[in-house]
């Protein structure tokens, strides 16, 4: 339909996979799962129902009458009561039995719980396999000096695959929340209507145990090994919060990744792929813009003003239950799911198809090393015998005087040129240019790059060895 807005994640961004986690198919078909174990704890635990009414319930789980279903919540403005009604109609024997003693949040709460965690599960899959994507183009490009930049400005030389793994560590440590959160995740279970599991009571007279059992139960059929300890009708909202939090964070590291390589691409140092047949720009021919970094910020800044949502949603909560969180709910969840999921495949792509020019990389650190160098060649002409006193007012001088020339008048740096031809050096240029060569000024980060990948992302790799390689076509 091209007269209806289309929500850009789905038509544009996210994958298929994330797009069917949020559709009404796998929400309401979770519905009819949980109205299932439901009805099986129940009946374990001694309530009259039939196998005949569980096995009529299970027959109708994927065919959802969506039409019964619609046309009774515009009667009852209830999509809970719509849902059981138009479940009914398909489950005639069962009928009476679904929905049985529990609140709208049972199979509501339960189900957002549900689907949030098989989409961090996912979004962990892809944040691994980005990993151990750029693990490969950091132990590549370990030993490539490079300038790196404080305040961007021209600093201490690093290595690319150094610069690398300050992206890598940024994911370990959303890796690291991820999982914590998973982890975490628990049903609401069977709480009833205020959380006190007063309906429950009275449908197992009493029995305290058994209401106990019915929740232990429950979630034991939807795969999770408990439910909350303590709820109103809802489980907290702080949950939400939490898990868009551990979102907003791998967005952040994309953002910063996704800046960083702009700014490279603009020092064309370091490319995003560039397709044979794409347009950089609409009136420049010859442009090759970052679009693909680009998007990867904007998606990012949606995910990070996006979990404010949840956090305010959770302060706001009255007591055991309002409704104000719902259609925010709708809206905030699942689009910062199918925004970080784009921003990965993005991602993704873009790490697995970097540019590097290694001679553009040489030059622009060419051109500030002898800056750098200073100290060092001033210490060589010391042990020469000069006068450090008078060196290092010499290399002042000449330092002054080459900066002014790059900037006033636009020529190259000509400082080494400078100190050679002073003969309070007593250095030829061959001597400086020695001193020069940029693996002199790298530190440690080859070895730092190395020790990361063998200590910190291949124990990472092993442990999820059974991560699927992810397709990461970027469609627009």
């Amino acid at each position: 339909m091209k007269d209806t807005y289309q929500n850009p994640l789905c038509e544009r961004y996210a994958s298929q996979e994330m797009k069917y986690l949020f559709s009404p198919d796998k929400k309401f078909t979770t519905w009819r799962k949980l109205w299932v174990a439901l009805a099986e704890a129940e009946k374990e635990l001694g309530l009259p129902i039939t196998d005949e009414q569980i096995e009529e319930l299970k027959a109708h789980i994927n065919d959802i009458n969506y039409e019964d279903a619609n046309r009774k919540e515009k009667e009852v403005r209830h999509d809970v009561m719509a849902h059981v009604y138009a479940y009914g109609l398909q489950c005639p024997k069962a009928k009476g039995i679904i929905h049985l003693g529990a609140t709208s949040c049972y199979v509501g709460d339960n189900t957002d719980i549900i689907l949030m965690t098989e989409g961090l599960k996912f979004i962990k899959n892809k944040l691994v396999y980005l990993i151990s994507i750029l693990a490969k183009f950091a132990d590549r490009y370990k030993s490539l000096p490079t300038l790196a930049f404080t305040h961007f400005q021209p600093a201490q030389p690093t290595t690319v695959g150094k610069r690398a793994c300050l992206w890598l560590y940024d994911l370990v440590l959303d890796l690291e929340q991820l999982d914590h959160q998973i982890s975490n995740m628990r049903l609401l279970g069977s709480k009833g209507t205020t959380g006190t599991q007063a309906s429950f009571m009275e449908l197992f007279e009493g029995d305290h145990e058994k209401v106990k059992k019915l929740d232990k139960l429950i979630a034991q059929k939807m795969g999770f090994s408990d439910t909350v300890p303590v709820s109103g009708q809802t489980y907290s909202r702080k949950i939400d919060s939490f898990v868009l939090s551990v979102l907003s964070g791998i967005a952040q590291s994309a953002m910063k990744f996704s800046n960083d390589l702009r700014l490279l691409q603009h020092l064309k140092e370091v490319e995003e792929p560039f397709e044979k047949n794409q347009i950089g720009s609409s009136a420049m021919a010859y442009k090759r813009n970052p679009m693909r970094c680009e998007r990867i910020s904007s998606l990012a800044r949606h995910v990070i003003i996006n979990s404010l949502n949840p956090a305010i949603t959770a302060a706001t909560q009255w007591f055991e239950r309002t409704l104000d969180d719902s259609a925010n709910k709708r809206i905030s969840i699942p689009e910062a799911f199918l925004a970080v999921d784009a921003i990965l495949n993005l991602y993704i792509n873009v790490a697995d198809g970097l540019v590097v020019y290694e001679k553009v990389i040489k030059q622009h650190l060419i051109r500030e090393l002898p800056f750098m160098a200073t100290e060092n060649i001033m210490m060589q002409a010391v042990k020469k015998g000069g006068d450090r006193q008078e060196l290092h007012e010499a290399i002042r001088v000449h330092s002054m005087a080459a900066a002014k020339s790059i900037k006033e008048e636009g020529r190259e740096n000509d400082l080494i040129d400078r100190i050679a031809s002073d003969p309070i050096f007593g250095m030829t240029k061959e001597e400086i240019m020695e001193i020069l060569r940029p693996e002199n000024f790298i530190g440690r980060a080859d070895r730092q790059v190395e020790e990361f990948l063998n200590e910190v992302i291949n124990p990472i790799l092993a442990e999820n060895e059974n991560v699927k390689e992810v397709s990461a076509e970027v469609s627009v």
